[in-house]
């Protein structure tokens, strides 16, 4: 792949305007409609004309996600909010809201679909027409995931052939087993899914979930009869080949299924998966029970954002987030999803014996090291054992290890807290989520917390460290990374030691006595840039160009100015050199597909040709093309998680 600067250069005139006004008003964000800090738009810039919008009702901020449409109605998502999680009566949870665009300038919200208590509708909300021996009818598909204790999970198919009075056919629904075994769940309830995706193949009708609650996350379910799914096969793409790239991933490699669309190619059907760190996966699914594999993507290292925007030469993260094929089917246009722009450098422990010594981190789910003032955390670390609520022993206060006065200047305190417990005789309090970890480090006055991985009976397991993710308040941002097992025992100078159970004795002599001082470490960050696009040629997998927002690239933009990752893209269904993207607080962004003039080597490369961002800000979730069914004129919606629906024109022929 080569970078063709001429290009680049073509692109970054077109959002020169954007980039005028953040200039002229020196770089600032904006507190606006979202609550927040946001980029900073004029609106409609280049062959995009905004059309109109409008604001559902009931709204919360971050309560939008996915966009859906057919024939004169969009579908709009509604997700977590914090009333969605908080006490029961007088609120709503999640759903679809039913939009009329019959007059693209004019839309009307003229329904709400209702989710499950404690419910929530995702990234998959799809709306397409079925024709089966058992069913004949537009269709509404929607994924389900819990914001509470009484939520269903699964999927949902609706029947909107007359969208003003949807009929329910089949409600969380999906898999009800989990693990290798395939043990039926206690309740019985479906597991979560977090996208969901249904293609109709003549005399049959199929929908693929991403199954949240197991390895095997690709499940496929034959809905030839909506009101009686039945699941037909459950596949873990590791299974099928060696997808994953050991040298990305920030040392912690995840593959997962995020997303996926099923296409109708020379009349047989492919499926697209988005896995995470482990690429793009192309299946044939003619027999949706057994897939063949057909190939997958591999991440350009290094990362060729970074070394072209900002000469840095950095693995990529990975992050496959969403895909779709071009019109042709010739290439697929894919989103790599980041909301980090910093990594954290392997903390250094300074001091001790053997010092320095380094051990690898990753990002465990709370607020980078950059939100410290110097960027950077530092100084020497306490034990805290587990850390979560009930423990056997509390966390002790940041104060009372290390008093005003005691820490050098610049250095932080910081508890280390150790993953689980799970087997641990002298600490028979349930496991819980890190964020409820740091959430009682923070109660008691630390300014960072360390999380290490516990003893799991091998030390293979050791790299790359896991400390588990989730539950980090949402009103509190807690500086939070993590780290190996290893590094617990040698940051106190303790004996390195996996057994399970733990060894007859002291078990002091192996792990460190809560309140203990331990060491000095080091964690520093650097800047890696938000997620963007890649362009990949469906035949043989190569990668042709890559694009990202200069702002996503510009370090002066890493905070204060809201996610500027890019999220999802739509392709034009009928031109191939066309596709959008929504970008959060990027807004909303059109490209084109330039064949020519885009370098020496002749390859295809992406470029920027108009775009929308509110002066006000926005925070893009949703993109998706639609036709109007009378006047045969094309629009993109674009769903913003603070408001609603966005409507958008194409000027281009």
């Amino acid at each position: 792949m080569e970078h063709r600067t001429s290009a680049r250069l073509a692109r970054f005139t077109l959002v020169g305007v954007v980039l005028l006004v953040l200039i002229l008003t020196g770089a600032r964000s904006v507190a606006a409609q979202h609550g927040g800090d946001h980029l900073i738009g004029t609106g409609a810039f280049g062959t995009i004309n905004f059309v109109s919008k409008l604001t559902v009702n009931p709204v919360e901020p971050g309560a939008i996600s996915d966009v859906a449409a057919l024939g004169n109605y969009a579908y709009l998502g509604r997700w977590d909010t914090p009333a969605c999680a908080g006490p029961e009566g007088g609120t709503l949870d999640g759903g679809v809201y039913v939009i009329d665009i019959s007059n693209p300038a004019q839309p009307v919200q003229v329904g709400f679909i209702k989710a499950h208590q404690d419910t929530i509708v995702s990234e998959g909300v799809q709306a397409l027409h079925l024709d089966t021996p058992k069913f004949n009818g537009d269709l509404l598909v929607l994924n389900n995931e819990g914001c509470g204790k009484n939520y269903k999970a699964g999927f949902s198919l609706w029947d909107i052939t007359n969208p003003l009075k949807p009929v329910k056919l089949s409600e969380n629904l999906g898999d009800f087993t989990r693990g290798v075994q395939d043990v039926m769940n206690t309740p019985h309830d479906s597991n979560q899914v977090h996208s969901v995706f249904a293609w109709d193949a003549g005399n049959k009708a199929y929908v693929v979930t991403v199954d949240d609650e197991e390895d095997k996350d690709v499940d496929i379910l034959d809905i030839t009869n909506p009101r009686k799914p039945v699941l037909v096969g459950e596949f873990d793409m590791e299974d099928f080949s060696d997808i994953a790239q050991p040298s990305i991933g920030l040392g912690s490699l995840t593959t997962f299924l995020h997303d996926m669309v099923v296409k109708n190619i020379s009349g047989h059907f492919y499926m697209l998966l988005s896995y995470w760190d482990g690429g793009y996966v192309i299946l044939n699914v003619d027999n949706p029970a057994n897939p063949v594999f057909i190939g997958d993507t591999d991440f350009t290292n290094p990362d060729p954002e970074l070394l072209f925007q900002t000469g840095e030469e950095l693995t990529p993260e990975g992050n496959g987030h969403y895909a779709e094929w071009t019109a042709n089917s010739q290439r697929f246009v894919v989103t790599d999803e980041d909301f980090d722009p910093y990594r954290t450098t392997p903390l250094a422990r300074v001091t001790g014996p053997g010092a320095p010594t380094t051990y690898t981190t990753v990002p465990v789910g709370g607020a980078p090291v950059t939100l410290l003032s110097d960027r950077r955390l530092n100084g020497p670390v306490a034990y805290g054992g587990y850390g979560c609520p009930g423990a056997s022993t509390p966390i002790p206060s940041a104060d009372s290890i290390f008093p005003s006065g005691s820490l050098e200047p610049g250095e932080e305190q910081i508890i280390v807290l150790q993953r689980g417990p799970e087997g641990d005789p002298d600490n028979t309090e349930a496991a819980c989520f890190p964020g409820e970890k740091a959430d009682n480090a923070t109660d008691q006055g630390w300014d960072a917390v360390l999380l290490v991985g516990r003893h799991l009976g091998s030390a293979a397991q050791d790299d790359p460290p896991f400390c588990g993710f989730g539950a980090f308040p949402a009103d509190e941002q807690i500086v939070a990374t993590c780290t190996s097992h290893t590094a617990l025992h040698e940051l106190f100078g303790r004996p390195l030691n996996f057994d399970l159970p733990y060894p007859e004795g002291d078990p002091n002599d192996v792990e460190p006595d809560i309140g203990d001082i331990g060491f000095k470490i080091d964690i520093s960050s650097i800047f890696d840039g938000w997620g963007y696009i890649h362009l990949y040629n469906a035949n043989n997998f190569a990668e042709l160009d890559t694009f990202a927002i200069p702002e996503a690239m510009d370090e002066a933009f890493a905070t204060g100015f809201g996610a500027l990752s890019v999220h999802e893209v739509a392709t034009h269904p009928i031109d191939s050199s066309r596709f959008y993207s929504s970008y959060y607080s990027g807004g909303f962004r059109a490209f084109k597909i330039k064949e020519s003039g885009c370098g020496s080597d002749g390859a295809p490369c992406i470029d920027e040709v108009g775009g929308y961002l509110d002066p006000l800000g926005n925070d893009f979730w949703g993109v998706q093309m639609w036709q109007h069914p009378a006047s045969g004129q094309w629009y993109v919606l674009a769903s913003d998680r603070d408001s609603g629906l966005w409507i958008f024109r194409d000027t281009a022929p």
